[in-house]
């Protein structure tokens, strides 16, 4: 064929490829047509087109024409150093073998010489950047000289076949994101994705919005998204806030309750964001939601119960606490934690919580106590009782504990709870009915017996039967103290002031009577109601209490002793009064009572001194 009537046969095969390829989409159609085009016109019947793999590891025989089924789309070649094709990729230039018996440069793949292949010409394929994308190859059956002309024409085809390749595959990028996201957004149910023009009339109606919102794509498109807010919110003009907002900003957000078809409720959270071109013009809105309406009601049925459960906490006289099962440290206290332990629940609730907490325990109880919070942490429900001291008023106090374990749901022990409760009154109560018999037998006796001494000690001494009588009146004005206090106890201050205003008034500052408020036991309240009538007594008719002259003042503090044992101290001090000197030593009833009976029956230290001015007496007495 004349030269010239090759160029134009050329020249007629570029055309016709060039218009395959912007009418066809499809990268293997187009791949396949090369090869034919090519191998028909250069007259070798069989050309191919190698793609690299394998991150340069391989190349893959990916379209071709003349070759047996199993090689085309499944072939892979490795790219080793001795072979033509990998030569033409890193030299980026043509490789021309005219006959391979001759050739000694390049290793020939067995499968080429197992089809007969005697020539060929390798033109690499350069992707829009110079990237590589693989081989053009034209395979003859018998030896052929491809001239100057063949490669040129090699060449021009090859450079027309990448960018046309790099548009297919980026096409094909595109259409795989576009179904992902077509997949993606179809099968969102719970999310509301529709589109809207700048007139926020709806345009693209996803199923995510018909499946929250009720209404169908055909329903929806072309009406004004009015149609999901509710009257509130349209009369508040939301609708317009929410798109002005996003006009100007960007985004907006959107996070309220809306109205489904039906007329339900449903809650939203999501957004709405303007969409512009690429000059800034607004095309419209992208609105996406998520349903939440399961959540807020869980989260809002959740809030309620807390609320109740605040409440029930804050109202409770008993303590109610939670503890992390891992590290035991609190997490919730009633307000009753700071009548029963005695201290606020911000002290208790700082720092290593429950060392603060073991800290106020009795050491005889404590390690029980924490025994019991590491049983329930293993999943065991515990009662049990243990002291403390509470360190507002250095009271011992008995506290009854109910802990059981709170599990998650996978049935792990989340967190420790209890309920605690001050049984101390019930407890002493308990007590006291045990020997209510015992002690009223036992006082009736005791009572007998101070009679009996009383009347000795009166008329044996040929005292008058008024002094008589006036021990018996202090005695009962004690055992009435004891009924009104529970039969077995009387308060030190209410028998001081009972014996004074017997005799006197107490008004101060001719008498002062101060102390905190402090029980004596039924045991100890005979022989203490008797001193103080002995001193009372004695202030009337020799000393502060005789004229306006004097003063008396009756103080008393709760402390301990040095074995640690909680006492009452008592001062009775008289001033202003003249002491003759022949009574400084005299020693009487009273004062025998006081150093001496109340040493030996209640344990108590006293000091009784007849000094200038009048009475110095200091009782100690245990109390417990």
């Amino acid at each position: 064929m004349p030269r010239s009537a090759t160029m134009v046969n050329r020249q007629q095969v570029l055309a016709d490829f060039g218009e395959l390829a912007l009418q066809s989409l499809e990268l293997d159609e187009i791949l396949h047509e090369a090869c034919r085009l090519i191998s028909t016109t250069l007259g070798t019947g069989r050309a191919k087109v190698l793609e690299i793999m394998d991150r340069g590891k391989s190349l893959l025989v990916r379209a071709g024409v003349g070759w047996k089924p199993g090689i085309v789309g499944k072939l892979y070649l490795p790219m080793d150093e001795h072979s033509s094709e990998t030569f033409a990729i890193k030299a980026r230039e043509p490789v021309i073998t005219h006959d391979i018996s001759k050739e000694d440069r390049f290793e020939v793949p067995p499968f080429m010489k197992d089809a007969g292949v005697v020539a060929f010409i390798n033109v690499p394929i350069f992707l829009p950047g110079g990237r590589t994308y693989g081989l053009l190859q034209v395979d003859a059956i018998e030896p052929q000289e491809f001239g100057y002309d063949d490669i040129q024409f090699l060449r021009t085809y090859a450079i027309i076949l990448g960018p046309v390749i790099d548009r297919l595959l980026m096409a094909r990028i595109l259409r795989s994101t576009e179904e992902r996201f077509r997949l993606t957004v179809e099968a969102a149910l719970d999310y509301a994705i529709f589109l809207s023009d700048p007139q926020d009339r709806i345009t693209d109606w996803l199923p995510g919005a018909e499946a929250v919102f009720g209404w169908t794509a055909e329903e929806a498109i072309g009406r004004h998204t009015a149609i999901i807010f509710n009257p509130e919110d349209l009369e508040n003009q939301r609708d317009r806030w929410e798109t002005e907002t996003a006009r100007r900003e960007g985004v907006a957000p959107n996070v309220r309750w809306h109205v489904r078809k039906d007329g339900t409720q449903v809650f939203i959270e999501g957004s709405t964001r303007a969409l512009r071109d690429t000059d800034g013009t607004l095309l419209g809105f992208l609105k996406i939601g998520k349903d939440v309406t399961e959540r807020r009601a869980g989260e809002e049925r959740l809030r309620e119960s807390e609320e109740r459960f605040r409440q029930f906490g804050e109202a409770s006289s008993d303590l109610i606490w939670i503890r992390d099962a891992a590290t035991l440290q609190f997490e919730y206290l009633s307000p009753a934690v700071e009548t029963l332990y005695g201290t606020s629940r911000e002290a208790l609730m700082a720092g290593d919580t429950l060392e603060r907490w073991a800290d106020l325990i009795y050491p005889e109880d404590r390690d029980q106590a924490l025994s019991r919070i590491h049983s329930v942490r293993a999943g065991a429900r515990t009662t049990g009782t243990f002291r403390i001291r509470r360190p507002s008023d250095d009271e011992t106090r008995w506290i009854d504990n109910t802990d059981f374990p709170l599990f998650d749901e996978t049935g792990r022990v989340q967190r420790v709870a209890g309920i605690a409760k001050d049984v101390t009154d019930a407890r002493m109560s308990a007590a006291r009915q045990e020997v209510l018999v015992a002690e009223l037998q036992h006082r009736s006796r005791n009572l007998l017996g101070v009679i009996a001494s009383l009347a000795s000690k009166t008329l044996g001494e040929q005292g008058p039967p008024a002094s008589f009588q006036a021990r018996l009146q202090a005695l009962s004005r004690a055992q009435g103290l004891l009924s009104r206090y529970g039969s077995d106890t009387a308060e030190v201050g209410a028998l001081i002031r009972a014996e004074l205003e017997a005799h006197t008034e107490i008004r101060p500052p001719k008498v002062v009577v101060s102390g905190p408020r402090v029980h004596l036991t039924a045991s100890q309240v005979q022989n203490f109601s008797l001193a103080i009538h002995e001193l009372t007594t004695n202030a009337v008719k020799y000393g502060a209490l005789r004229n306006g002259a004097g003063q008396l003042s009756v103080t008393w503090t709760v402390g301990r002793n040095g074995k640690g044992q909680r006492q009452v101290a008592l001062a009775w001090t008289e001033q202003g009064v003249e002491v003759n000197p022949e009574t400084v030593n005299r020693r009487g009833y009273g004062r025998e009572l006081i150093e001496r009976a109340l040493s030996y029956a209640l344990r108590a230290e006293t000091e009784f001194v007849l000094a200038e001015g009048g009475v110095q007496c200091r009782i100690q007495l245990p109390l417990e």
